[in-house]
């Protein structure tokens, strides 16, 4: 059977929830950032994004471009109570719903509910009207037979309309767009790419794997399947205790002193691994999303055979991810780890082979250091690994 899949994006979201609670807002320049002195752009409206305002920038330099946009401080609660909403009205039509890295981005996967509801651009119109009519939301929204071919076709609506690409139609739907527009396509490969003039999707698919393999090393084999259209990723849905494993880190001053990174990456594993002991859980997946200065966001992650709780597994995992995303030499503004993957309860007992020694000392250990942190608060005792990140840096 045919995938569908459903991508709908409420474009701007904290500004568009933002201009829900205030209506006075609408039509104003808007920025969404911490008050500050490094603060990033978080989000910011349409009429902002026209001075030259775009999400990663130093507010500093935000408020040169834009001098009579608003500035207003993020309210992730009021975001998330909006989000929830949107996907209890996805749910109606499939349990398949994922909530994208970004807020307000949400893929549905329709195949085989064409009986119960029709064909999917019928769910998708169906949606839209109830998001507007229930929230005052506008969301773009399009189909394709898989994520990737979804989001780009989002992309060309943007801020307003619908897309809709058939099945077979991928590589013509591709071949005359720029290469920007495809998702997972770094600024160094554009820039790699734009050496030798390949700027097309039709260029770029006209190279084999060995022939990219010359300009773009590893990457050679997600950027010809990219061009072709191809995403074999599943729609995972969103769980709720996944989403809060997830701990962040902003280097003050930025940096790319591996020790000072090693550091913020022990002080989130650390923070890591208490909540999850706290709740009797395990995870086998960690991820790292790195930010640049310049605005580059790269995630990696890293996954284990057997459930992880200790620190020092933990750690291990944590930097086999790091090194798998810090591949460039500018430098760090912030870090965040999160964790997937989980089980409870963290393991069964084996009638057949003892416990790894090592696992079970490093286990009581990490316990040991748990009993400390709860009775005496958590900065009372930290590992030497994570002494820079607590002499120069601030974890959220």
């Amino acid at each position: 059977m045919e995938r569908r899949i459903i991508h709908l994006n409420i474009a701007d979201f904290s500004v568009a929830v933002e201009r829900l609670l205030d209506t006075s807002l609408k039509g104003k320049a808007l920025i969404i950032a911490h008050p500050s002195p490094r603060a990033v752009v978080a989000d910011m409206s349409d009429e902002a994004y026209a001075e030259g305002v775009h999400k990663g920038m130093l507010l500093s330099t935000a408020r040169l471009r834009c001098r009579k946009a608003l500035v207003l401080p993020p309210r992730p609660e009021q975001y998330h109570k909006a989000l929830q909403r949107c996907l209890e009205h996805a749910a109606h039509y499939t349990p398949l719903v994922e909530r994208s890295s970004g807020s307000g981005h949400l893929y549905l996967d329709v195949t085989g509910t064409h009986r119960l509801f029709g064909p999917a651009p019928d769910i998708g119109w169906r949606l839209r009207n109830t998001l507007r009519q229930d929230l005052g939301l506008d969301p773009i929204w399009s189909v394709g037979s898989n994520k990737l071919i979804a989001k780009v076709a989002s992309r060309l609506v943007k801020p307003r309309g619908e897309y809709i690409v058939g099945g077979g139609e991928e590589i013509p739907f591709l071949a005359p767009l720029p290469l920007k527009l495809l998702p997972g396509i770094f600024p160094h490969d554009l820039l790699r790419l734009r050496h030798v003039n390949i700027e097309r999707v039709h260029q770029l698919a006209a190279l084999s794997v060995q022939e990219l393999a010359i300009l773009c090393d590893h990457r050679a084999q997600h950027l010809y399947q990219t061009a072709r259209g191809i995403d074999t990723s599943p729609v995972r849905p969103s769980g709720r205790a996944e989403a809060k494993y997830t701990h962040l880190h902003i280097f003050t001053p930025d940096t790319n002193e591996e020790a000072m990174v090693r550091a913020a990456v022990a002080t989130l594993v650390q923070q890591l691994g208490y909540g999850l002991r706290q709740e009797r859980l395990a995870c086998r997946r960690i991820t790292i999303s790195l930010h640049y200065s310049d605005g580059v966001m790269v995630n990696r992650q890293a996954t284990s055979k057997i459930p992880l709780d200790d620190e020092t597994a933990l750690t291990h995992l944590a930097n086999t991810a790091l090194y798998l995303a810090w591949r460039r030499r500018i430098r760090l503004r912030q870090i965040s780890l999160a964790c997937s993957m989980l089980q409870y309860p963290v393991q069964q007992l084996s009638l057949l082979a003892a416990a790894d020694p090592r696992q079970q000392k490093n286990r009581r250990l990490s316990e040991a250091l748990d009993t400390i942190r709860s009775r005496c608060g958590a900065s009372k005792v930290v590992r030497g690994s994570q002494h820079l990140a607590h002499a120069g840096s601030a974890a959220l």
